[in-house]
């Protein structure tokens, strides 16, 4: 919580260099400050978007596993969590990805030193899907025996995708989520028919209540 309004942005600021790039790297023997700092920023620029450890360890300078670890240590650490791939029915769902959320967006915009207002950012509708997801999550914590939570895909260029799902003993549910009301996306029809008795919805600002209310 920032504790001097109007100063958001320096204690921001002041929280990320003092905590995520000191505090952490006396953790589970992370050594490589510089590394974890490009992870870190790395992760906040692709918040929303599918993982590729191999990708990121070209980027930062550090192998496969390590990425991995401190990955999980950041999770550990309530800094970012993750989302698996819900996968089934279909031999061309997409099983072993996962996305990346920031637990807090405004930890978020300090490590990539973006305090824009959302109506002049590029990345507004990444941080809407993190806010959304962020919340259900919080009250599904709140839930004894909470649903299991997953983001969907098929593989291939140009596969199709749903943001958010839900899946406890008797439901499942998908949400696919749009920063503007007037959008016109739909569940797709591959998940669809795979899933008929899955409860689907096109989530704006216009009906988030009901998804953080539930």
């Amino acid at each position: 919580m920032i504790g001097n309004p109007g100063n958001e942005e320096r204690e921001l600021m002041e929280i990320v260099n003092g905590y995520l790039y000191k505090d952490i790297l006396a953790l589970d023997g992370v050594k490589d400050s510089y590394a974890l700092e490009k992870l870190l920023r790395a992760l906040a620029l692709q918040v929303g978007s599918e993982i590729n450890a191999s990708e990121l360890s070209g980027l930062v300078g550090i192998d496969n596993k390590t990425i991995e670890r401190y990955i999980d240590i950041l999770q550990k650490c309530y800094i970012v969590f993750k989302v698996g791939a819900y996968s089934r029915n279909l031999r061309n769902e997409l099983k072993k990805r996962y996305k990346v959320y920031f637990f807090d967006l405004g930890i978020r915009n300090a490590v990539i030193g973006n305090f824009l207002p959302l109506a002049g950012r590029t990345d507004a509708g990444h941080l809407w899907e993190n806010y959304l997801i962020l919340e259900r999550l919080k009250k599904q914590a709140n839930i004894p025996f909470s649903a299991k939570y997953y983001f969907w895909r098929t593989v291939g260029k140009g596969g199709k995708k749903i943001d958010y799902l839900e899946e406890s003993a008797d439901a499942l549910k998908a949400w696919e989520i749009k920063l503007h009301p007037e959008s016109k996306a739909k569940i797709p029809l591959t998940f669809q028919r795979a899933y008929p008795k899955a409860e689907t919805a096109l989530l704006t600002p216009r009906n988030y209540g009901d998804f953080l209310l539930d």
